[in-house]
């Protein structure tokens, strides 16, 4: 029920539009570790921006480097990092996510995988009422999956990768109630479809998303959590003076 072939993968990745960042120019090479088979073979030389590579037959000892250009103008968010994401994947290419010494995940690698999840999480998920935790445990697998073939996860592994998931899922939820739904509570025709901006949403999830969302429940939770927030953000306020 939940499964996506790869193909529809690709589909659903190219077909989401994302809001973009401001883009800036970047003054100098950044570079990202790679895992590939021993025979790939490379040509790309559109640009200055260089990529590190290891290639080894060994996902997690790599034996010799090579570097091939990134061709990409910014990584920035959500769909312009995706097409280069998805051609990695079929050329077998993994960059090495790498991590400071708190454990923290840093560099272009970790951005990427970043925003890989995110397109996961907003792809995948069914989009309904529900906690992260009544959520399959299949869905979760496929996320994982599809992340642990695109990127060398390293520490943290399928535990971070699932908790970013998370986050992010509930984080877009909140985007699309406070954005495409509390503002147009009496448009029943705004309401009656899913944002173009995401196009991926099925209309019965939408439907049944928009009615959870203007229940009698919702609102009650929803007033409570705006004044929880209203308090926080007062006595913030007062320890700052």
């Amino acid at each position: 029920m939940w499964h996506l072939s790869y193909e529809k993968e690709t589909r659903v990745l190219l077909s989401v539009k994302m809001v973009s960042q401001q883009q800036t120019k970047d003054s100098g090479s950044k570079k990202l570790g790679m895992v590939a088979p021993q025979d790939k073979s490379s040509k790309e030389m559109k640009s200055s921006k260089k990529m590190k590579f290891a290639s080894s037959s060994a996902e997690t000892e790599p034996t010799s480097q090579t570097t091939i250009s990134d061709d990409s103008k910014s990584t920035g968010r959500g769909m312009s990092t995706m097409p280069r994401v998805v051609k990695r994947k079929l050329q077998k290419l993994r960059p090495i996510v790498e991590y400071n010494k708190m454990g923290k995940g840093i560099g272009q690698a970790h951005i990427e995988m970043q925003s890989y999840i995110g397109v996961l999480a907003r792809s995948r998920v069914p989009l309904v009422d529900k906690k992260w935790s009544q959520i399959p445990k299949d869905v979760k697998e496929q996320i994982w999956e599809a992340v642990d073939m695109a990127f060398v996860v390293g520490q943290g592994g399928k535990k971070s990768v699932l908790a970013s998931a998370a986050k992010k899922w509930k984080d877009f939820k909140s985007t699309l109630t406070r954005h495409y739904i509390l503002p147009y509570t009496n448009d029943k025709e705004k309401l009656s479809h899913p944002p173009k901006t995401y196009k991926f949403i099925e209309k019965a999830q939408w439907d049944a998303f928009v009615a959870s969302r203007l229940s009698q429940d919702f609102e009650s939770v929803h007033s409570q959590h705006a004044q929880i927030r209203e308090k926080l953000e007062y006595n913030h306020r007062l320890s700052r003076k």
